[in-house]
């Protein structure tokens, strides 16, 4: 399904402007919120693609491994008719919203004659075949966040075929690492048996069903300026990571790394007549929970790939998605005769 990036555009770095209303105190570098009402330039990226798990399935965003993180900001074209309706709609909020301050309507004002009849002409329009502007936008989840203040050059014009010249000016790699942001993984919750409760030093097997676990994938596309890219992004599961909740208690393997089988599930359901045998995956509890549980931690790893316009490409960090399930160990009850 595809959608708008909830993003904000930075208008002029180191002017504030009064909160309107829309829940974000405004700070360093004056930004209108995407979702605000008003005359904001949202990103034009949007995103399709699987949400992994389908239907009812819970879901939840990945987590990279690692010290990484996409970007919270980064600069897209617009043309010149784009970039000032953009600044003429924030304009005319600004002048006209209730109570505004003084200061607020002295900056965007300024900020306006710039682009319209002072270092510019009317926004480059007589231009529009020659480039384009380009702005900064920030994802609007992160925009506090110091790694979204780096994109705080005011909008540039950019001839056809130059290099904005800028860290993170959008790429097809640039998508990839938005996108991955927004891959949703299914719920990491895997089968136990026995299924109610396990008891102390019963081999309990594990396993992931292979209809759920499988690739996901999310496309990022931007046609703006005269620039039409896009990125895919897909993850796919590579092991289970079992974390048994307490020091008393065994991994199988060892690790408790259980690797994806050939078929993509992972581990192997328990049958009749197995009772017997060490579970590829699993674990076992060496002591009782008493009146409470343990808290199975079951991640899975996600191996992240990359694919996109004019055959760029490559691998992005690992990612991780699991959740905790609480688990019943009792002790087993002989009978002395």
């Amino acid at each position: 399904m595809a959608g708008a990036a909830a993003t904000a555009l930075i208008l002029t770095p180191g002017t504030a402007f009064a909160d309107r209303g829309g829940g974000n105190a405004q700070g360093s570098g004056t930004q209108t919120s995407g979702n605000q009402r008003g005359g904001a330039i949202e990103s034009l990226v949007t995103f399709s693609g699987s949400t992994g798990g389908g239907g009812r399935a819970k879901t939840g965003n990945v987590r990279p491994v690692g010290d990484w993180d996409p970007p919270a900001c980064w600069y897209e074209p617009r043309t010149p008719d784009q970039f000032g309706k953009s600044v003429e709609d924030t304009y005319n909020e600004t002048v006209n919203y209730p109570g505004q301050h003084g200061y607020a309507k002295t900056a965007v004002g300024q900020y306006r004659d710039k682009y319209k009849d002072g270092e510019y002409t009317d926004y480059n329009k007589d231009k529009a075949d020659e480039g384009n502007w380009w702005v900064a936008v920030r994802d609007e989840d992160r925009w506090l966040e110091p790694e979204a203040q780096i994109c705080d050059e005011q909008p540039f014009w950019v001839e056809n075929g130059d290099d904005p010249g800028v860290p993170n000016a959008v790429t097809p790699e640039v998508l990839a690492e938005l996108a991955y942001n927004r891959l949703q993984l299914p719920e990491t919750e895997v089968t136990l048996a026995p299924e109610e409760n396990t008891k102390v030093n019963l081999p309990t097997w594990a396993w992931l069903d292979k209809a759920t676990f499988k690739e996901v994938d999310v496309t990022a596309q931007l046609n703006a300026g005269g620039l039409n890219i896009q990125a895919t992004t897909t993850a796919k599961p590579v092991s289970l990571r079992l974390e048994p909740g307490t020091e008393d208690a065994e991994t199988y393997p060892a690790s408790g790394e259980c690797a994806i089988n050939d078929d993509g599930s992972i581990g192997e359901p328990y049958a009749k007549g197995k009772a017997n045998q060490t579970p590829p995956c699993g674990l076992k509890y060496l002591r009782s929970s008493g009146d409470g549980t343990f808290k199975l931690q079951a991640t899975v790893t996600w191996e992240v790939t990359w694919a996109g316009t004019g055959g760029a490409g490559g691998d992005l960090p690992n990612g991780e998605f699991g959740n905790e399930q609480a688990v019943i160990v009792q002790e087993i009850q002989s009978v002395n005769r």
